[in-house]
Parts: C-alpha cells; sequence; structure tokens
C-alpha cells in the first residue's frame, strides 16, 4: 500500500478527494486502537482498503485515484465503514463480506474464520521444491478448511487433482460451499463434514495441508475484541495449542500416498513443536512472517517418527503452579 499522505484534512470540512478522505479515516482508525491482523496489520492499511471498498474500486488501485473528487454520500458511505469497524471491533472482512488471499477473492461471514495462512504464499509455486512433479497429486486433503480458501487454492494449483476439504462445522461447510461455487470448482472440491479425518474413506492423498485451530486455553482467554467475533472452534487448540496437530501428526502417515507430503501451519511455534517432537525431521520453508509458521514432513519420516518425546517424570514442589503457554 502506499504511505498515508502528509496532508491530513478533515472532511465533513468540506474537502472530498480521496487522499483527504485517507487522511480522515487514518486519524480515527489510529486513536481509536483497534487490533488488526485479518488482512491488514495497520490503521493504514485499513483506511485504505475500507474506502477503496466503499467506493467500489479495485484493492491494489490506490495511486491513480488518490486526488478523485468524492461526492458527499461518496464520502460517507467510506466513513461509515470505517466508524462500524471502530464502534463494533469487528474484523473488517466481517464487514465488507470479502477477504483477499493474494489475487484471490473469498466470501466470509462470522460462520468461519477471517482466512489468512501463510500456506497460500506457498501455493504460488505449487509447493516448490517439495513437490517435484506437481502433475503426479492426484488427490488432495484439506483438512479444518473453514471457507474453503485453502482448497480453492490447492484445486487451481494442482489442476489434475481432487480435492477433499474437511471440516467439522456445517456452518462453515455453508460457507465454503458458496465459495467453490463462485470459483467454478465444484466439479473437483468435494466438501466433506468430518472430525479431522474420522468421516475420510481409506484412499491415500498425495497432499495433505491444513491450517488448523493453534490457540492455546491461555491465549484464548487473551484475545482481542476482533477476535472474539470468529468462531472459537477455528481457532482453540486445547491447553497448549496442539490438540489438533498432535493427532495430524498421529494419523496422517495412515493417510498418505507412499511420497505423500503433510503441510501445516501452527503459528510461530516451531521451537515448541521441535521441542515435543525432537525425532521428526520437519522442514520449515520461509514465509512472509519467517520460517517458523509452517511445516512440511514426508510420510516415510511421519511413520516413524512423528511421537511426541517422552517426558520425564519429575517431582512436582509442593504448591508450585504448572506453568502453560
Amino acid at each position: 500500500m502506499a504511505l498515508p499522505p502528509k496532508r491530513r484534512t478533515n472532511v465533513a470540512a468540506g474537502a472530498h478527494t480521496l487522499r483527504t478522505l485517507l487522511a480522515d479515516a487514518h486519524g480515527r482508525l489510529r486513536r481509536a486502537r483497534l487490533s488488526y491482523g485479518h488482512g491488514t496489520t495497520n490503521a493504514w492499511d485499513e483506511a485504505v482498503y475500507l474506502s477503496l471498498f466503499a467506493l467500489r474500486l479495485p484493492p491494489d488501485r490506490l495511486t491513480p485515484h488518490l486526488d478523485r473528487q468524492l461526492t458527499a454520500a461518496q464520502s460517507a458511505r467510506a466513513l461509515k465503514l470505517i466508524e462500524t469497524r471502530i464502534s463494533r471491533r469487528i474484523p473488517a472482512a466481517y464487514i465488507t463480506r470479502e477477504a483477499w488471499l493474494g489475487d484471490e477473492r473469498f466470501y466470509v461471514d462470522e460462520r468461519v474464520i477471517v482466512p489468512r495462512s501463510y500456506i497460500a504464499e506457498l501455493l504460488r509455486d505449487r509447493l516448490a521444491p517439495w513437490v517435484v512433479r506437481p502433475a503426479r497429486v492426484k488427490r488432495v486433503l484439506d483438512l479444518c478448511t473453514g471457507s474453503g480458501c485453502l482448497a480453492i487454492l490447492l484445486a487451481k494449483c494442482f489442476t489434475g487433482a481432487v480435492v477433499d476439504a474437511v471440516d467439522i462445522s456445517r456452518p462453515a461447510l455453508a460457507v465454503a460451499r458458496r465459495n467453490v461455487a463462485a470459483h467454478g470448482l465444484a466439479h473437483r472440491i468435494r466438501l466433506i463434514e468430518s472430525d479431522l479425518f474420522s468421516a475420510l474413506q481409506a484412499e491415500p492423498y498425495d497432499l495433505i495441508v491444513s491450517n488448523p485451530p493453534y490457540v492455546s486455553a491461555a491465549r484464548m482467554k487473551a484475545l482481542p475484541r476482533e477476535y472474539r467475533h470468529e468462531p472459537q472452534l477455528a481457532l482453540a487448540g486445547g491447553t497448549d495449542g496442539f490438540s489438533l496437530v498432535r493427532i495430524i501428526l498421529r494419523e496422517a502417515s495412515h493417510r498418505l500416498s507412499a511420497r505423500g507430503l503433510l503441510v501445516v501451519e501452527i503459528g510461530h511455534h516451531r521451537r515448541r513443536l521441535e521441542a515435543l517432537y525432537p525425532r521428526t525431521p520437519f522442514m520449515w520453508p520461509e514465509t512472509s512472517g519467517g520460517d517458523d509458521c509452517v511445516f512440511i514432513v514426508g510420510r516415510t519420516d511421519l511413520e516413524v517418527q512423528a511421537r511426541p518425546a517422552p517426558q520425564p517424570h519429575r517431582a512436582t514442589p509442593a504448591g508450585a503452579a504448572s506453568r502453560r503457554r
């Protein structure tokens, strides 16, 4: 996004260009001290996104329109979105009913978390170099599909593959069905209501991808208000955040083909996972979030290695509190 304009003029005072609208919207958002992370990371980018949406302009075409004259109705429409964002402390995507991963637009509402995944970055190159021959990927599984965004990106990357998109939430699958239809992929993406692998048949997958819930119980209690609008089911990962990750690691080898790969996003928790599974040779691709967010591991390494390290028994001093993260 472009840098904030140096000039700051209150739109209500009569200046009606996109530049001055953004200056006003940016100031309001900044003073409100909101939390971000649902498509934007700061007040300026949020002001740009909501303003361009209100003006029905492309989200990536700011500069050519900065000095465009706006009507009072256009300015009012944009500022109404800004005020809704501030007063309700709701993610912008729930206001606009859309979210973007790269160049792809997806419908979202409060039945699903707002799509955000570092895995989407890796799919731009079709998981190279870990997937050597993309044409050989014929069956793909997207666990915890939510809005269906990763399943759709997977289908577009691996054009010869059939994708199973799984979620335990029936309301989330309804959103995913809408997105799958909008992208014209209903013939290649199968939506399945299942608690992880429980309702799946035995036929193996060449690729399993998952962005599961991984927020620990302690962190769930401390989430900003914006995140509390999202379904708790899609965020909460149990006491330490790894409840579902453990199941995926335990069962994935039985669901992968001989050269199959497992790709899982776990937030910035590489050190904790490696401490739990010291014998597992996880591969950690670089993303915009760093090299601690997404791991890749092959079936052959999962079969023997993916077991938590035994925890040594230690006596707990009387009155000592357990430490949770």
